[in-house]
């Protein structure tokens, strides 16, 4: 029998975008256990809903994470507005949605970018991060911000976008179409990517739902489940299914992500043609009482605030679930039994962020 050796993985290596911490317990090349390490940074964000009045605290909630800023300031409206019975205008909430997409497209071509950039596919990573930027741009016109929005406020949207810039997002996005279209047929049809990805780390359908996995990582284990059924913002107003694929390893984690660009782009689409006439907020008085559960679908998978209110302009208590904290189980189960040289690849394709789950 082979001697065990605990090999530290992280915080710090070179494929990892995020400081991930992993005690690994390897057999020879293989991985037998997995013992995560986090939970050890304390930003102090949730405690500071006793110094943040609860409208100031949509900037801090925008800072849990600079990738699905937009989402977290949208998860965290939603909550007080739900509380406090308001109304957001119905413009707004297709203003929400458009937002929301532009930073899905974001997140992914961001994660594309650094799985090329793991096996060392340097031109993928370049041509992925030149698209990436253009949807960085855009969203630098209509929110003002290129990572840090501050496009969401409780009530509805602190912006209004004109028939100009509709016309200007639909002519940027027939544009980045084709050629997002021509390097995802890199990823998914690439010799050198398929033997990376192919029949690396499954996970089955039912330990994905055993183990708690949301997102991209849940779906392309065959289960259909997002979020954004749950018709929150304007959701409900557009004709959209959950992307899934069946095979559980890492090219379907891959194949979701690529699917979900093309459907994000089509949702702005819905989006923009369906969009309605009228205010963009609405005003409101008087402070929070009671407590709500908002879930939305960001990027990387469901996200859950839960805030608390006691009729103060200071919150009693918020509290984040993230995505990656809720897909560590599955990636300790996949990370089992896999060799060390795949560890870097599997620890990516649950597209972790560190920001989010140390609060």
């Amino acid at each position: 029998m082979s001697e065990r050796m605990v090999i530290p993985f992280g915080p710090q290596h070179p494929v990892l975008p995020e400081p991930i911490h992993l005690n690994l317990v390897m057999e020879d090349e293989k991985v037998v256990d997995v013992l995560p390490s986090i939970g050890f940074v304390h930003r102090g964000l949730e405690m500071l809903v006793k110094k943040k009045d609860f409208n100031a605290y949509t900037y801090v909630a925008e800072r849990v994470c600079g990738i699905c800023s937009y989402m977290h300031g949208m998860g965290y409206c939603q909550a007080i507005e739900n509380i406090m019975g308001i109304e957001v205008p119905e413009r707004a909430l297709y203003l929400r949605v458009i937002g929301a997409e532009f930073s899905r497209i974001h997140s992914h071509l961001l994660w594309l970018g650094l799985c090329a950039d793991a096996f060392g596919f340097e031109s993928l990573f370049m041509h992925t991060w030149k698209l990436r930027e253009q949807i960085l741009d855009i969203m630098e016109e209509i929110t003002g911000g290129r990572v840090i929005f501050s496009a969401v406020k409780i009530g509805g949207v602190k912006r209004d976008l004109d028939e100009a810039m509709l016309t200007k997002i639909l002519d940027i996005l027939n544009d980045l179409e084709p050629q997002i279209k021509e390097i995802s047929s890199v990823f998914i049809e690439s010799v050198t990517v398929r033997h990376r990805l192919e029949g690396v780390g499954v996970l089955s359908t039912e330990d994905a739902i055993s183990t708690g996995a949301v997102g991209p990582m849940l779906r392309a284990s065959g289960v259909s489940q997002d979020m954004r059924k749950l018709n929150y913002a304007a959701y409900g107003q557009l004709d959209f299914d959950p992307i899934v694929e069946k095979n559980g390893d890492s090219m379907a984690r891959c194949k979701v992500r690529i699917r979900e660009i093309f459907q994000s782009i089509d949702l702005i689409r819905q989006a923009v043609k369906k969009l309605p006439q009228g205010t963009i907020d609405t005003p409101f008085k008087g402070n929070p009482d009671g407590e709500y559960f908002a879930r939305l679908e960001q990027p990387r998978g469901e996200v859950i605030y839960y805030v608390k209110a006691n009729g103060t302009k200071f919150l009693d208590r918020v509290r984040v679930r993230t995505p990656t904290l809720a897909n560590l189980p599955a990636l300790v189960k996949v990370l089992k039994g896999c060799d060390l040289a795949d560890v870097p690849i599997l620890v990516l394709t649950i597209d972790p962020c560190i920001s989010c789950t140390e609060r």
